[in-house]
């Protein structure tokens, strides 16, 4: 790669990234257990980098500077961008690097993974370089370990898929085939959740009464294999019984909370299937599974009515082969 190549003041980059969900396994995937995330296109990230000579600057709607001033909640993707540069062998100078994010943080839909992701294809494209699958979750990884202490990989490697994915640790990840497409909506309590502490919790309580706990995790673990079966089946009725499942099951946990059980319970009420909290509970969002593609809109109105700060109906889509 010539020198001129990373410094022609015509150069710019694009990177872009979509968010993610998990449909089931929260909680329990972090003790063993298998998840299934779905990608969520309906938000995402774009990155575009421009040279400006001087310092590494950030312009994003959290914070606008140089990158060494950044605030502590950035660090995780200023390490990214760090790490990156030096991957690539271009120098931490002469870049300005915009990140223009749709997904809001804290909410379980993979904040900080997809703005790593973007962030990475852009330095990569900066550079005139491919950029494999294997560096992109590797380079996604150092922001993700800041952001949640021992991340579970599930939201790197959520984002960069087209298809659903079945996790579990230490074992190689297996792409989901829809038997049909299924509509969802995706609402916002309008509260941020923590998942370092819900997860910290769930430890917590996991010490306290292991056997009582552990019999939750692994009944989540339970629902999570069948929840794959009704994906693959196109059994409606099943999944959405399973979803409620689980949810009963998040509760016992203490990890979700009065504003999502009542955006979960209204969301039944009006004839979703089935409805639960996604990502790590107490705050954030909760995902419902509707009948078809009329009640998924009316459905989303009616939750935006009744308080849901964004409401995201969207359909998970059988891919051809």
């Amino acid at each position: 790669m010539s020198a001129e190549k990373v410094t022609t003041s015509e150069k710019t980059a694009i990177g872009i990234a979509h968010s993610k969900l998990i449909l089931i396994g929260e909680h329990a995937v972090v003790h063993g257990q298998p998840a299934i995330a779905i990608p969520f296109p309906l938000i995402g990230v774009e990155t575009v980098i421009e040279r400006v000579p001087g310092l590494v600057k950030i312009d994003s709607t959290f914070y606008h500077g140089p990158l060494h001033l950044a605030p502590e909640s950035l660090h995780g993707i200023v390490n990214c961008i760090k790490e990156t540069l030096e991957y690539l062998d271009i120098p931490c100078e002469d870049l300005l690097i915009h990140i223009n994010s749709s997904i809001p943080p804290g909410k379980g839909l993979g904040s900080s993974a997809s703005v790593a992701i973007s962030v990475i294809r852009s330095l990569f494209d900066f550079a005139d370089r491919d950029c494999a699958e294997s560096e992109l979750l590797m380079l996604a990884n150092v922001a993700e370990t800041y952001a949640h202490g021992a991340p579970s990989g599930i939201d790197t490697l959520t984002i960069t898929s087209k298809t659903p994915i079945w996790y579990e640790r230490e074992n190689p990840i297996d792409y989901i085939d829809l038997g049909e497409d299924f509509h969802f909506i995706v609402a916002d309590s309008g509260r941020v959740g923590d998942t370092r502490t819900s997860v910290e919790s769930v430890a917590r309580l996991l010490k306290s009464a292991p056997k009582r706990i552990q019999r939750k995790i692994d009944r989540i673990g339970e629902l999570t294999h069948h929840a794959k079966d009704a994906l693959e089946k196109a059994s409606k009725q099943f999944l959405g019984q399973l979803l409620n499942e689980a949810q009963k099951e998040l509760e016992a946990l203490g990890v979700s909370d009065s504003g999502l059980n009542k955006l979960i319970y209204f969301a039944r009420k009006e004839g979703a299937l089935g409805a639960k909290l996604t990502g790590g509970g107490n705050g954030g969002c909760i995902i419902a599974l509707a009948q078809n593609e009329v009640h998924s809109k009316q459905l989303a109105e009616k939750l935006r009515k009744y308080g849901a700060t964004s409401v995201w109906p969207f359909v998970l889509k059988k891919q051809d082969r």
